[in-house]
């Protein structure tokens, strides 16, 4: 692994000619979008360690550099761990092919996609295994050694919790050496305190700064690319609102869900981490009260508004718990307040003002 230039001068007299570079960023597509180059020579990995370190993809800046043996590859195959969500079990997928495209293989030769169901409690049997390892179509391959990489994979697959683990791709090489080139495992988050072997902090892991600062507050949020600021008491909330600014013309800059309990002081954090996007120019504030007062959710918002003197366009919509009083004291702090229960017409309200 290599973090800076002078880490690679420390290596440079234990490698061979020539190597791959791969910039170590948590997303996919690295090889399309320039994150993979070959080095043939002492200039050439100088040069592309220099290149890569700080390149921006998907989002996301490549602080590493993964230095790994060239391999002269014959075939390619994919192999996967996943969880079908609709029977709630273990997934193991399998492909002939393999590579930066799989995707588009799936959708376009399913036929050369094989997926089985493993029961959790009986766990991989040596039969699906087999049959699994069959359709890589690595023939020259023992097939003992492809059986015991499905087997490992799905190991790992059970140990970390994990969500997804995949050889992207698992390939032969020339000189029939079997070897996952690609490798990617996604964990699921709630899981990460049980690793702390692997595990790392949220500036490691979490690029954007607001979403840092949220997860800090435990504010479940995602920026994205708008200028529509959304609120919501709920996930389930939170996404429709999402879909409905998009619906009628808007184009939303974050998800958000107020979660837990509202307090007046979690109301003004939710706002703020909203507002700290200097993209948004209106926002939407989508609440429904079941046990939670919305009183107390209009005070945060109130409050936060005649504070802050927000110029931009506010709208409330509040249901549920106190909702008379809740919407008194947000037509007092001159905020426009929705009273239908239609999330529509809030958005509606909203896109009309910015607009204006």
């Amino acid at each position: 692994m290599i973090r800076s230039s002078e880490e690679l001068r420390e290596l440079s007299s234990k490698f061979s000619f020539p190597v791959v570079l791969k910039a170590q960023v948590p997303v996919g597509g690295r090889k399309k979008a320039g994150g993979i180059t070959i080095a043939q020579n002492q200039n050439d990995v100088e040069a592309g360690v220099k290149s890569l370190l700080g390149m921006m993809i998907r989002g996301c800046i490549a602080r590493k550099i993964l230095l790994e043996e060239y391999l002269n590859i014959e075939r390619e195959a994919y192999l996967g761990v996943s969880i079908d969500t609709s029977k709630g079990t273990p997934l193991i997928l399998t492909s002939s092919e393999g590579g930066v495209d799989i995707e588009e293989i799936a959708r376009i030769h399913p036929e050369k996609v094989v997926a089985k169901t493993v029961d959790i409690a009986s766990g991989l049997s040596e039969d699906i295994a087999a049959e699994l390892a069959r359709r890589v179509e690595l023939e020259d391959i023992p097939l003992k050694k492809v059986v015991d990489t499905v087997k490992r994979l799905y190991e790992i697959f059970l140990k970390y919790d994990a969500l997804l683990v995949e050889a992207n791709p698992l390939v032969m090489t020339t000189n029939r050496r079997l070897c996952a080139v690609g490798v990617a495992m996604t964990i699921d988050d709630d899981a990460l305190h049980r690793y702390p072997d692997i595990a790392c902090s949220d500036e490691v892991r979490i690029e954007d700064e607001i979403e840092r600062d949220a997860r800090k507050e435990d504010i479940a949020y995602v920026r994205l690319d708008g200028e529509v600021g959304i609120v919501a008491s709920g996930a389930g909330l939170a996404l429709a609102t999402v879909d409905l600014v998009k619906e009628y013309g808007g184009d939303p800059a974050n998800f958000l869900d107020t979660g837990g309990q509202i307090t007046q002081q979690r109301i003004r954090a939710c706002m703020e981490i909203v507002l700290t996007n200097k993209r948004v120019r209106g926002l939407v504030i989508n609440m429904y009260g079941g046990i939670n007062p919305m009183v107390e959710a209009a005070r945060g918002v109130a409050s936060f508004v005649r504070e802050k003197q927000l110029r931009m366009p506010v709208v409330v919509k509040v249901r549920g718990n106190q909702e008379e009083e809740a919407w008194r004291i947000l037509e007092e702090a001159g905020v426009t307040v929705v009273k239908s229960i239609r999330t529509e017409i809030a958005i509606q309200t909203l896109m009309e003002l910015m607009r204006k």
